[in-house]
């Protein structure tokens, strides 16, 4: 379906050989190359423009090496090729994305501390990227919720920000959806109860009715799908209308879902650093299922 590869990234750590097996999966949905790639770093005093001498060639390189004895004998395999680079991981992630179609990692690698839920690497390449990143949490994970969007099942769930929605993220959820014949959960939320705050002398303001603000953004989250479900007339979408914190709704429902789709804030014109939002970070550190960070679409001209 296409020729831009998923691209796994591998250090050899448990929750990298699980974002491969993802990886891999991904790669035959979408008829894709799959290219393996480790990211091999400098040591911290040395330049980024110099390797340190004795890196073994990317034919010798023993994680690769173990990437293909993890996948030698296996049959229906994609298009695999093999690819090490040299320099800081959290600059050179990102850079793969640009010419795949999705980048794949695990939640943390070899570095870092035991108890971080999510890998500075990881971070990067999530907020970085050209292309969507998919995130792979370690099993087991308690998301601690209990909230109304649980129970998502094994299909895909999508967040809906009616005030601002992502049509690139909205299409790749659904496209998603398509490829693993899978349904897909719509959560739409809204902040209740509203906070008001009020000066010395003012006028309280009308009471609000939440069953009308719960009708209005299941209304506007309807509106935005219907482009969508023209294209993909075989998905099942289904809207879920919640009250309260968005992060938190994603996570619950993340238990037992394949994926949670979640997208990225555009830049802006007096904050051009590209930055994720606090409910798509939220929702990595904590969701049980992988997540993946869609990019926003490039605006019109």
């Amino acid at each position: 379906m296409s020729t831009q590869p998923v691209v796994a990234a591998v250090d050899g750590s448990d929750d990298s050989l699980r974002a491969l097996e993802w990886a891999l999966d991904a790669a035959h949905r979408r008829e894709a190359p799959l290219r393996v790639a480790h990211v091999r770093q400098y040591a911290l005093w040395g330049r980024p423009d110099a390797a340190p001498a004795g890196l073994p060639a990317a034919e010798d390189d023993p994680v690769l090496g173990l990437v293909r004895g993890r996948l030698e004998g296996r049959t229906g395999l994609p298009a695999v090729d093999f690819v090490a680079l040299d320099g800081a991981p959290g600059a050179v992630l990102p850079e793969l994305g640009a010419t795949a179609q999705l980048l794949v990692l695990g939640s943390r690698g070899r570095g870092g501390f035991s108890s971080l839920l999510l890998g500075s690497n990881s971070l990067a390449a999530a907020r970085d990227a050209e292309c969507s990143v998919v995130v792979v949490p370690r099993p087991g994970r308690d998301t601690g919720t209990s909230a109304e969007g649980a129970g998502a099942g094994p299909g895909v769930v999508v967040g809906v920000n009616v005030d601002s929605p992502d049509e690139a993220t909205l299409a790749f959820a659904f496209r998603e959806a398509a490829l693993r014949g899978a349904g897909l959960r719509v959560l739409a939320a809204y902040p209740w109860p509203p906070q008001t705050w009020m000066l010395p002398g003012e006028v309280p303001a009308p009471q609000i009715d939440q069953s009308a603000v719960e009708h209005e953004t299941r209304v506007l989250a309807d509106g935005f799908l219907v482009p969508h479900r023209t294209r993909h007339p075989e998905v099942t979408a289904e809207i879920r209308v919640l009250p309260g914190d968005a992060a938190g709704h994603l996570v619950a429902a993340s238990e037992g879902a394949g994926l949670v789709v979640v997208g990225r804030h555009r830049r802006r014109l007096l904050a051009p650093a590209r930055m994720m939002g606090s409910v798509t970070q939220a929702v990595l550190l904590h969701a049980a299922s992988p997540v993946v960070v869609v990019p926003p679409a490039p605006p019109e001209e």
